[in-house]
């Protein structure tokens, strides 16, 4: 029996192996991106790091990312241009240099190949467009291996209220979902709202309120996780029925392009309670944040304040994920109406 539980740990390490090596060119290569170290981005250099040869490597980074090394570095290059030509006013040339392409001619055409549209008429008016997201090649979580466990963060879960102005919400949902993973599960049977797709369109929108330059969901891209109070929707632990959304919070005044598979409401200035952990290492201590945030919640009271949790239809609920930063739920309150009572 013991041998065959070590056999089958040494199985997923194998498994693993491999996707821990790509992770690793992924990374290497956002990196370089940023820092405009284009020599260092040769599959040569960054299979000889890893101590394999450059044909090994291409196989094994196509066989678990979908796609050639050579198009995902230049998608990858492509995103990163893009959001310069979108939020930048610097020339067309210097950026084009500043991701490798040889002449503005060339960014053109490899832009205009990409996205349908010119990098100078992008500029002018800038619409969704699906940009390369960062892959993640590995996730010990989504292999099974759980958390490592040898560390716990001292960040304690902070409780407050904070008003939240009006804004708008554009966002996929789906009211059958129960959790991240199944939410995407469903979503990528439904054409044009797979999780590469609808990252890619929110990544490429301009003026999200929490985007803080990141590339991916769970970076700081000013992409969240949501829940709808919704008649319609699955009853959830929190005891009534809500649909579960993935999107971006826009300015109350956008007015921009709405991708035709996605949705943009309105939502009203509102009172929030904030449950929020600290920045946590994600391999090491995911989960036990995720239970000492939800704990929290379940335990938590506002009897003792002017407050009841608003549960009614359309009230939204935030999940902002950042493990470099926080980990927090923001959920809506009402200020309840307290009869006052004459004496007789």
């Amino acid at each position: 029996m013991i041998n065959h539980v070590l056999r089958l740990k040494w199985g997923v390490m194998n498994m693993c192996e491999w996707p821990k090596q790509i992770q690793r060119i992924v990374d290497e290569i956002d990196r370089c991106i940023l820092n405009h170290h284009d020599e260092a981005l040769t599959l040569r250099l960054l299979s000889h790091e890893l101590g394999y040869s450059e044909f090994y490597a291409s196989r094994k980074f196509k066989e678990i990312s979908g796609m050639k090394f050579r198009d995902y570095l230049r998608r990858r290059k492509l995103a990163f241009a893009l959001k310069e030509v979108r939020d930048s006013e610097r020339s067309l040339l210097d950026i084009a240099f500043d991701y490798g392409f040889s002449s503005q001619e060339a960014f053109t055409r490899a832009f205009r190949g990409a996205y349908g549209v010119t990098p100078s008429d992008y500029r002018k008016r800038p619409a969704p467009v699906v940009l390369r997201t960062k892959i993640t090649a590995f996730d010990r979580y989504l292999f099974g291996l759980g958390e490592i466990g040898m560390m716990k963060s001292a960040n304690e879960v902070r409780i407050y209220f904070v008003t939240i102005p009006a804004h708008k919400f554009l966002h996929i949902k789906n009211n059958e979902s129960n959790g991240y993973w199944d939410f995407w599960q469903k979503q990528s049977l439904i054409p044009g709202q797979d999780c590469d797709t609808i990252c890619g369109l929110l990544d490429s929108i301009k003026g999200k309120l929490d985007d803080e330059g990141g590339s991916e969901p769970n970076g700081g891209s000013g992409q969240v996780m949501a829940y709808i109070s919704d008649p319609a929707g699955r009853l959830c632990d929190w005891g009534f029925p809500r649909t579960e959304c993935f999107g971006a919070r826009l300015p109350q005044d956008y007015h921009g392009a709405v991708p035709p598979q996605m949705l943009l409401i309105d939502i009203p200035e509102a009172e929030y309670v904030v449950f929020e952990h600290g920045a946590f290492d994600y391999d090491q201590e995911n989960r036990s944040v995720e239970e000492r945030v939800e704990k929290a919640m379940a335990t938590f009271s506002l009897s003792s304040t002017d407050y009841r949790f608003d549960t009614s239809p359309g009230s939204i609920i935030y999940l902002y994920y950042h493990p470099a930063r926080f980990f927090k739920y923001i959920r809506p309150v009402q200020r309840q109406i307290k009869q006052a009572t004459a004496d007789k």
